[in-house]
C-alpha cells in the first residue's frame, strides 16, 4: 500500500517525535531529522511528498534550508516555527514556503495544513493531461471563473469585473488555500515596479470582495492573513469546520 513521505525537520526532540507520531497514526510514511544538513541530506537522498521544517535549527538556519531545497524540489514546504513575526512569515512565503504553522499548535492544525499543501501541490503539479490555462474553468463553492471566456460567475450569475479584478480573482482561484503575501500579489499582478506599495493591492482587493463576497466585511472566499497577506477558502474545507 503507498505511503506518502514526510520529512520532519526539528531540532527539539519532543515536537519532532509528536509530529513523527501523528504523521504515522494518520498513515503517512514520517522520518524524522534533527539538523538542517541531514534535512537536506535525506531530501536528496530519499523521495519525499512533503517537508515539515523549523527554522531555528542547531547548525544552519532553516531558511538557508528553505533556500537549499527550492533549487532543486517543488515539493510542498510547510514551515513550522516559534517564530511568529509576520516579516519573518512572509518573507519565509515569498522564498517558497506553502504554510507557515506557529508553535504550539495540535494535531488537528498540523494535519489540517498538511492536507491542504498536498492537495494544492497535486492540483497543480501531477495532473497528467493538463489543460492549457486560456482554457480552464476554476470553481470554488459559489464561485465560477472560465479562464476561456474570460468569465466569472457567481451563483450561476456574471460577474462584472475590471480586467485588475478579474486578474486578481483569477489568482487566487489557481491557488486556492495558499497564502500570498503582499509582495507576491504585486509582483503577479502589477509587476515589479510597484515594490511593497500594497494601496493600490488594497483598493483592488475591496473592490473584488464587493462582487463576490456576501458580506464584504465578513469575507468567506478572500481572507485577510493580517501582516502577510490574503487566502482564498476552499469552500468544502470551511464548511467542513463549521
Amino acid at each position: 500500500m503507498f505511503k506518502e513521505r514526510i520529512v520532519v525537520i526539528e531540532d527539539d526532540i519532543q515536537i519532532q517525535n509528536f509530529m513523527v507520531y501523528t504523521l504515522e497514526n494518520a498513515g503517512f510514511e514520517a522520518k524524522g531529522v534533527s539538523s538542517g544538513k541531514e534535512g537536506i541530506a535525506e531530501m536528496l537522498e530519499n523521495n519525499a511528498d512533503l517537508l515539515l521544517l523549523d527554522l531555528g535549527l542547531p547548525d544552519i538556519d532553516g531558511m538557508e534550508v528553505l533556500h537549499n531545497i527550492r533549487k532543486w524540489s517543488d515539493v510542498p514546504i510547510i514551515i513550522v516555527s516559534a517564530r511568529d513575526q509576520d516579516k519573518e512569515k512572509a518573507q519565509a512565503l515569498d522564498d517558497g514556503a506553502d504554510d507557515y504553522l506557529t508553535k504550539p499548535f495540535s494535531a488537528t492544525e498540523l494535519m489540517a495544513r498538511i492536507r491542504l499543501a498536498l492537495r494544492h501541490y497535486y492540483r497543480m503539479s501531477h495532473d497528467n493531461e493538463p489543460i492549457m490555462p486560456d482554457e480552464t474553468v476554476y470553481i470554488n463553492g459559489k464561485l465560477k471563473l472560465d479562464n476561456g471566456l474570460h468569465i466569472a460567475y457567481k451563483d450561476d450569475k456574471e460577474i462584472h469585473l475590471t480586467p485588475l479584478e478579474y486578474q486578481l480573482l483569477l489568482l487566487f482561484m489557481q491557488n486556492p488555500g495558499k497564502v500570498l503575501t503582499y509582495k507576491t500579489i504585486l509582483r503577479k499582478i502589477w509587476g515589479d515596479g510597484y515594490g511593497e506599495d500594497t494601496q493600490v493591492l488594497r483598493s483592488v482587493m475591496a473592490a473584488t470582495r464587493r462582487k463576490i463576497e456576501d458580506n464584504p466585511a465578513k469575507p468567506c472566499f478572500i481572507k485577510t492573513e493580517i501582516g502577510i497577506g490574503y487566502r482564498m477558502v476552499e469552500q468544502s474545507d470551511e464548511q467542513d469546520a463549521q
